[in-house]
């Protein structure tokens, strides 16, 4: 968990002006900054960043949040990893509860990944160089059909065929960090102390693997002849773990929010083959089974990913593994489907062969989770016995009981409830599915409170806009939440909280990126006040104090109705009586008075 008061700190420090211009190109219109909205197709911009607010907006998709929100969205990092990120540019470092490293061997943990990320951007360098000059390498990759356009959007170059060519690059060939980043193997002879060393990757195509931040952090290559490995990875390091990373989804990220969909296949040259013929929203998993990290930061970037397998007995062998990591990540509003091509085909010769507009109905009529999963459980069980269907409920107990309680996993229990001849309940039951759903349920009670109206809402949100007004408020001020409905008290009062911890930091985008993590309760307000100009907090303050002088005037005249009501009977009453109206007129000159000072 790392500490509200580091993000705090943080978010003072950076500038999302320069964080969001990284990735879009901003002009300056006025007080803000415009650009054209990375989160929906636009022609003309409508997307503002404010350098005041330290907050982003679109007015087009509604779009809006801090720094970190920006990373979350654009990037598909995580909240930590966005933290990370933006810490590591500041020159701070993230402190986490699991971390008990001295600061001293934390700094030299940091200098090292620093030193691998330098060296590997040094290589590409390189590798992208020789490419220019490697006439058989640029024969191989025309052939394949690939433009230099195409090979230089992914970075592609080309390794030599000798023994020590990163020398050049390297003068100090003998530095730990080109081992440790996998570019170069020391291999110790067996006889004696003699070390020999040599670059691992060697007359291939070289395919740069990049982070979600686009740093390379790994190589892909592909040998031009027949040699073995046809394919050679770079070997898992502190930068670089294949079970995490998907080639070229860096470069895809804008392509799958246009198309709406991820297209994963299963290799470097169908990556760079779809994209060269009008797919450039396809990535790959890099050498190894498709995991339930890929499936997670593939549907931070879209709710429908696509998978796209050869129809033998190894691409269904993919995509069985590719259909056990997306169960987890499967719900209602995800979509998830399976594509087999024929046999004799992959996506680029598909593609060439019959088509763009063929290979889009591939896509469109891909199988659905829910009838691969099906289709794996049935398999070859006969189905007219009991033995046949009960083997089928058998191979779909460990698919089903790994899908969330959903509806999707509902309809599902009720299709295998169908063909094998039970009930959903009997399913539900049988496979000890956790929270069953099958028998009718009352629907959950609502959580999110009820948004706020009239003067609570203006309170509110003059306290979103400027937190540091709630320093400002005395317990007489806070005391109007005794009046209000216990929902809108609470909120209320958690904003104040919130705003008093903050400190004398405390401001807009801070505030809303704490609130953002305790629910969208507040999401409306934080969404209006970030697209409106910045306002002034010295008239904020005075239309705060009057609005809550009239929430106060509100409660007191309800009170005086109520005692009036009721006659005035006794003594009590009739003090109270007197001690609320002297309460009226000291707020009315309390009004006065401020009217005066605005005069």
């Amino acid at each position: 968990m790392i500490p509200q008061s580091f993000i705090q700190d943080l978010l003072n420090r950076v500038d999302i002006v320069d964080v969001v211009g990284r990735y879009v190109q901003l002009k300056k219109g006025g007080a803000n900054f415009m650009g054209l909205c990375p989160f929906h197709n636009e022609k003309s911009p409508s997307f503002t960043v404010s350098p005041t607010k330290q907050f982003y907006h679109c007015f087009g998709c509604g779009a809006h949040g801090t720094a970190i929100g920006f990373l979350i969205e654009y990037s598909g990092m995580g909240f930590v990893e966005a933290v990370k990120d933006l810490a590591q540019n500041v020159g701070m470092v993230v402190p986490e509860a699991e971390d008990r490293l001295p600061p001293a061997q934390r700094a030299e943990h940091q200098a090292k990944s620093m030193a691998l990320s330098e060296a590997m951007t040094q290589a590409c360098d390189y590798y992208r160089q020789q490419l220019r000059h490697a006439e058989r390498a640029k024969n191989y990759l025309i052939g394949r059909g690939l433009t230099g356009e195409i090979a230089a959007r992914y970075g592609m170059g080309y390794a030599p065929d000798g023994w020590d060519g990163l020398r050049s690059v390297f003068p100090d060939y003998e530095v730990e960090a080109l081992v440790e980043s996998g570019l170069v193997i020391d291999k110790a002879e067996e006889e004696g102390a003699n070390r020999k060393r040599y670059d691992r990757f060697r007359d291939r195509i070289m395919f740069p693997i990049r982070n979600t931040k686009g740093q390379v952090i790994g190589f892909g290559g592909r040998v031009l002849d027949n040699g073995e490995p046809k394919y050679l990875n770079s070997p898992e390091t502190p930068l670089f773990q294949k079970g995490s990373e998907l080639y070229g989804l860096f470069e895809a990220r804008q392509a799958i929010r246009e198309a709406g969909y991820a297209l994963v296949t299963e290799g470097y040259m169908d990556v760079v083959a779809l994209a060269q013929l009008g797919f450039p929203q396809a990535v790959a998993t890099l050498g190894t089974a498709c995991t339930p990290i890929h499936v997670q930061k593939l549907l931070r970037q879209t709710d429908q990913v696509i998978f796209s397998f050869d129809g033998d007995k190894a691409g269904r062998r993919a995509a069985r593994r590719a259909l056990e990591a997306s169960l987890p990540h499967a719900g209602d509003n995800k979509v998830i489907k399976f594509l087999f091509l024929p046999t004799e085909h992959d996506p680029d010769s598909y593609i060439r062969e019959l088509g763009t507009e063929a290979f889009e109905k591939q896509v469109q009529d891909a199988m659905p989770l829910s009838q691969f999963l099906l289709k794996e459980a049935v398999g070859d069980n006969d189905l007219g016995t009991p033995e046949g269907r009960a083997r089928a409920q058998f191979d779909a107990k460990p698919l089903l009981q790994a899908l969330p309680p959903s509806s999707l996993r509902l309809q599902i229990v009720r299709s295998l409830a169908q063909i094998t001849e039970s009930t959903p309940a009997e399913i539900e039951a049988l496979f000890e599915l956790a929270q069953p759903i099958s028998h009718v349920r009352a629907p959950p009670p609502r959580t999110k409170r009820a948004a706020p109206q009239g003067l609570e809402r203006q309170i509110m949100r003059l306290l979103v806009s400027h937190p540091v007004l709630a320093a400002e408020m005395d317990q007489a001020a806070l005391d109007i939440a005794a009046h209000l409905a216990p929902e809108r008290a609470e909120m209320l009062i958690q904003l104040v909280t919130m705003s008093r911890e903050m400190g004398a930091q405390a401001n807009f985008a801070i505030l809303a990126e704490m609130l953002r993590s305790t629910g969208s309760d507040f999401d409306p307000l934080i969404a209006e006040i970030a697209a409106e100009p910045e306002s002034d907090v010295a008239l904020a303050r005075l239309e705060l104090a009057g609005a809550i002088r009239q929430t106060k005037m509100q409660a007191l005249r309800d009170e005086l109705q109520h005692l009036v009501a009721g006659g005035l009977v006794g003594e009590e009453a009739q003090a109270r009586f007197r001690e609320l109206t002297l309460q009226q007129d000291q707020l009315r000159r309390q009004a006065q008075a401020e009217m005066m000072q605005r005069g």
